[in-house]
């Protein structure tokens, strides 16, 4: 046991502090430890088979975590799925992504491009630190 965790637990045995109030600063400690112990695990060399997005964030003095796992596979499919259908649909599809703000364009999508693409993100970790909560994107 961390010796900041030993000090919130006494405070809480002495009556300084209420469970709620210990609760809080012990979810603290955890998520502002959180983010430097992941960066110390590396992953194992390997082909990766997850996209992963880890966000932990505070909202109203609530603590919340939101943890997601996209198999690598799946998009490996959703390219080649793309080449089955039709040129009109793929135009469509393309015109809708344009007015939500998406500028890609399904027509041009390769699987060789979308290889490279895993192969880049299995050596990449994206993090970003907020007062209010920490995003990290990353393969394993």
């Amino acid at each position: 046991m961390n010796e900041q965790r030993k000090d919130v637990l006494d405070m809480l045995v002495e009556g300084k502090i209420t469970a709620e109030e210990a609760e809080r600063l012990l979810v603290a400690l955890e998520r502002d430890q959180s983010p430097a112990a992941s960066r110390l695990e590396p992953r194992p060399k390997g082909r990766a088979k997850y996209l992963r997005l880890v966000m932990e964030f505070l909202e109203d003095g609530e603590s919340g975590r939101l943890n997601v796992r996209v198999p690598l596979q799946l998009l490996r499919a959703g390219v080649q799925l793309v080449a089955l259908i039709p040129p009109r649909a793929l135009d469509r599809a393309n015109a809708e992504l344009v007015k939500a703000g998406v500028p890609i364009d399904l027509t041009q999508l390769k699987p060789a491009q979308l290889e490279a693409l895993v192969e880049h993100l299995d050596e990449t970790i994206v993090e970003m630190e907020a007062p209010d909560g920490h995003l990290r994107v990353f393969c394993e």
